[in-house]
């Protein structure tokens, strides 16, 4: 199984649920020293690339969506690949847009020929940690934070993470949270 750092899993995360794939913008917090580090990381791995377009923009760290400029002036942008997708328990389904295809606005987490606000649904590749997550919690009786946390080998707030990102957001699930006398907070997927 592919280790990856929480912050690492964010970005992938992140990236994996935009239309145009782009890593950037980074949170808040990921800023300078740290980002190069998270970010070449990442590049060093092969679970994200560099993509030079034809724009001639300047990167701006208050708008955060461009990663730097090459020697010629033209923006680079970082976007997730499909070894990336796959670290992630995704299958690469569609290609990314092109870099000048992407507007530089948020893509939310929508498919182009869905209806506006409706999720894209995905299915989670066999034999995943994701696709553990979803069997668990479509089982009887479903599970609670700690034992998906233990059957997952994640901590807790990655496994809520993944509740709210993955199986509610990309997959478009519905996730039910009851409490159940003995065991606490229970999550299923009707």
């Amino acid at each position: 199984m592919i280790k990856l750092s929480d912050t690492q899993l964010v970005l992938l995360g992140a990236a994996a649920q935009r239309d145009d794939r782009n890593v950037l913008p980074l949170p808040g917090s990921l800023r300078g020293g740290a980002a190069k580090k998270v970010v070449g990381a990442l590049l060093r791995r092969g679970f994200i690339a560099e993509t030079v377009t034809d724009r001639i923009t300047k990167a701006d760290p208050a708008l955060n969506r461009i990663w730097r400029n090459d020697e010629e002036g033209r923006a680079i942008l970082l976007h997730i690949t499909a070894a990336g997708l796959d670290a992630l328990g995704i299958e690469a389904d569609s290609a990314p847009q092109s870099p000048d295809e992407a507007d530089g606005e948020a893509a939310g987490g929508t498919h182009p020929t869905a209806a506006p606000g409706a999720p894209v649904r995905r299915a989670p590749r066999a034999g995943t940690k994701l696709a553990m997550l979803v069997d668990m919690l479509r089982a009887d009786g479903g599970a609670t934070c700690d034992e998906l946390a233990a059957a997952l080998e994640w901590r807790r707030h990655t496994v809520r993470g993944a509740l709210a990102g993955a199986v509610r957001k990309r997959l478009g699930l519905n996730v039910t949270a009851r409490e159940v006398d003995g065991r606490g907070r229970v999550y299923s997927i009707k």
